[in-house]
């Protein structure tokens, strides 16, 4: 386990938000958690650190931080901008949505470029800890998974794209979904309160970042690589460029490189490798392509992840 770090956790009220005050409350029967001098919405900050030194905030808000992130971003990079990943818990909804779904993904908006920090090992070491509650909670019809990168703040009205980068921390959306029973399950509350307290716990593999496009918004071609293990390595999941968005900015003309660039500039410790989804059409594989070349890491199809060992890594 990593130690002396700082990870910050957000919870909308109840009145708003139907999975995060369970989340949060689930979190004070694992850890006691202190208040702190710190006082956000008319509500003082709790705090837990664990035997590594490494320390754990929890905000309670009074709307979603995402939904009205022109009001929060000042209060964030005040109070947190120097900590090591963020979270906000809420839940997922959507028709098109798997139900019973244990699910964390990175922040961006994939059509403007702007893609806010993310680090894989952590939203792994999460997923992983999710992963393994869900087992230990008897949860069989609930799976855990990844989802294609974005931001609700664009639905909702919480602000501009361009604040996303504006915030220099990791921020994961931590969520369960689809249906009410599932937000209101408290065995799947308790799945996520366990396991935000093990995001800094490491497997010890070598994680291989990876930079994924294409696919659905739950394409298991890549969310399912999360869990991939081989030797002493992983992948590093983190960004996924989903194709409806790499159609609707508009990847394929003249600044389709620089948003590229942007995103792969937001994946802390970079990449190694990038996998695009085989549906992908021509003119956007052949982005990714120049791109890999640029960097001289690999550039494959999907289905090739499940091949890591044929992989030709630019260190073997």
């Amino acid at each position: 386990m990593e130690g002396n770090k700082r990870a910050v956790f957000f919870f909308c009220g109840e009145t708003i938000d139907p999975v995060a005050g369970r989340v949060l409350q689930a979190s004070k029967q694992i850890h006691p958690l202190e208040e702190t001098d710190m006082v956000i919405d008319e509500e003082p900050v709790r705090k837990y650190t664990d035997s590594s030194g490494n320390s754990f905030f929890f905000v309670r808000t009074g709307r979603v931080v995402s939904h009205a992130y022109d009001r929060y971003l000042p209060v964030m990079n005040s109070h947190f901008a120097d900590f090591d990943v963020a979270g906000i818990i809420t839940w997922h909804a959507g028709e098109n949505a798997p139900d019973n779904i244990l699910t964390s993904h990175t922040t961006g908006d994939v059509d403007s470029g702007n893609f806010g920090p993310a680090n894989p090992r952590y939203l792994r070491n999460l997923l992983l800890a999710m992963e393994k509650n869900r087992l230990k909670a008897g949860l069989e019809d609930y799976f855990v998974t990844t989802e294609a990168t974005h931001w609700s703040g664009m639905l909702y009205g919480g602000g501009s794209a361009e604040m996303i980068t504006r915030f220099p921390v990791p921020l994961l959306d931590v969520e369960i979904g689809r249906s009410p029973a599932c937000w209101s399950s408290e065995a799947a509350a308790g799945v996520l309160a366990e396991s935000l307290f093990s995001i800094f716990e490491s497997d010890g593999r070598r994680v291989r970042n990876l930079l994924c496009a294409g696919g659905v918004h739950f394409e298991r071609a890549f969310s399912g690589a999360v869990f991939q293990e081989w030797g002493d390595c992983a992948y590093g999941v983190s960004h996924i460029l989903a194709n409806q968005w790499l159609i609707t900015g508009h990847y394929d003309e003249k600044d389709g490189p620089e948003k590229l660039e942007a995103c792969v500039a937001s994946i802390q410790g970079g990449i190694e490798a990038i996998a695009f989804h085989d549906n992908l059409k021509g003119v956007y594989k052949d982005r990714f392509r120049a791109l890999g070349a640029k960097y001289d890491i690999p550039v494959f199809k999907h289905q090739n992840l499940r091949r890591p060992e044929e992989i030709p890594w630019a260190d073997q």
